[in-house]
């Protein structure tokens, strides 16, 4: 296999390998504007953003969204524009 059949094949994995998105706790930031954030961003619905904000506060961290890198990338692109912090596992 050829230099450029693994990297083929590397982007077909990464493509299909299913990602997490994870909001990490900060000071900056009030429940208000995360819920709001995550309704607004990640179609929460609102009992489940204020679940994510209340389990970021209390154990630093929390699983919000499951997909592809691809589709995870433009969210955490968005969280991070509006100052949340925000990683993909």
């Amino acid at each position: 296999m050829n230099t450029k059949e693994k990297q083929t094949n590397k982007n077909k994995n990464q493509e299909s390998k299913i990602n997490t998105l994870v909001l990490h706790n900060d000071n900056l930031n009030t429940f208000d504007f995360v819920i709001d954030a995550l309704i607004d961003i990640c179609n929460h619905e609102e009992n489940q953003a204020h679940q994510c904000a209340v389990i970021t506060h209390y154990t630093g961290k929390c699983e919000i969204k499951n997909g592809t890198y691809k589709n995870l990338k433009i969210l955490k692109d968005k969280l991070l524009n509006i100052g949340l912090s925000v990683t993909i596992d």
